[in-house]
């Protein structure tokens, strides 16, 4: 495993989704010990208790915050973004990692919206535009986490929230596809209109956690099949790695100085299942400025228009 060495991060904020556990709290930890401030945005608070334990107990001097965030709720990212902007602390990095995979049935967020794209893609994009002036104020980084599953998504203009047809793996590959798009596009933005922020994306391979369970056994009354799989693959040494080697292509991309904006970072290896952090081509996906552009265009408007004090 090669490792990623962090710079030191010490007076520098910090602002991690999904760090209750997986590649969040794996990226959380070393933020941590590079010195950070960090806060963290959980769904639930007895979850960010305990990572604010665990966190603490590794390395004392850290300072961490936890915070509430629902992002399959617009009205949830306000209110942090809220809190966020009355605190007035310049952020210098955002990782946008939260995500679910994969419900057997059709769920929709507070809004309406289909739960994979409500959640992976469109909460992410209301809170990046959220927190713009933070944003810019401590001229940040902003890494998104997509998933070599965007290499699959098609984008139905017609049925982006998946009301006419769902499919678990399509509505998945769509917010995945969304999440590298949008990455690509905030980047472009950025440097067109000088906001100083660096955008890229970043993918961490297929990592044994707790992802390939908690979405795909929504709607059934018997567990999905997807975690036993995924930990038996693992046992053999196959095709998934740990989470402490799965989070170092999304620690490259986030901290390193050499890590560029515009790009996509994710697993060397075989079919980037598993490896050290690299460079990846673009997906075929997602080398549509146009599609970004509109996708980026829809989704202001199913947001409220998140990015208006950008």
């Amino acid at each position: 495993m090669n490792d990623v060495t962090v710079p030191d991060l010490r007076g520098k904020l910090a602002v991690v989704t999904g760090a209750s556990n997986g590649i969040g709290l794996g990226l959380a930890q070393r933020l941590a010990r590079a010195g950070a401030d960090l806060i963290l945005p959980v769904r639930d608070a007895a979850k960010g208790a305990a990572v604010l334990e665990q966190i603490m107990a590794a390395t004392p001097q850290a300072k961490v915050s936890i915070r509430d965030l629902d992002l399959a709720s617009l009205a949830s990212v306000d209110g942090l973004a809220d809190a966020l902007q009355a605190d007035g602390r310049p952020i210098n990095l955002l990782i946008n990692n939260a995500g679910v995979m994969a419900p057997a049935t059709r769920h929709t967020t507070v809004d309406g919206y289909e739960l994979q794209f409500g959640t992976n893609y469109l909460g992410h994009v209301a809170l990046t535009g959220r927190l713009m002036p933070l944003l810019q104020a401590g001229q940040a980084r902003v890494t998104t986490i997509t998933s070599s599953a965007a290499r699959s998504g098609r984008i139905n203009w017609d049925d982006l929230q998946s009301e006419r047809r769902y499919s678990p793996v399509r509505a998945y590959n769509l917010s995945k596809l969304g999440n590298l798009l949008f990455a690509l596009e905030l980047e472009r933005r950025s440097a067109a209109n000088g906001w100083g922020i660096v955008s890229n994306a970043a993918h961490p391979g297929t990592t044994l956690t707790n992802l390939y369970a908690s979405g795909p056994n929504l709607g059934r009354s018997r567990p999905a099949p997807f975690e036993a799989i995924v930990k038996r693959l693992a046992r053999w040494g196959v095709f998934v790695h740990s989470v402490d080697a799965g989070m170092l292509p999304p620690l490259y991309a986030a901290t390193s100085p050499q890590a560029r904006g515009g790009l996509l970072y994710g697993p060397d290896g075989l079919g980037q299942f598993t490896g050290g952090p690299t460079e990846l081509a673009i997906y075929k996906s997602a080398r549509s400025e146009a599609d970004a552009a509109r996708l980026w265009e829809i989704s202001e408007r199913l947001t409220g228009g998140a990015f208006a004090s950008a």
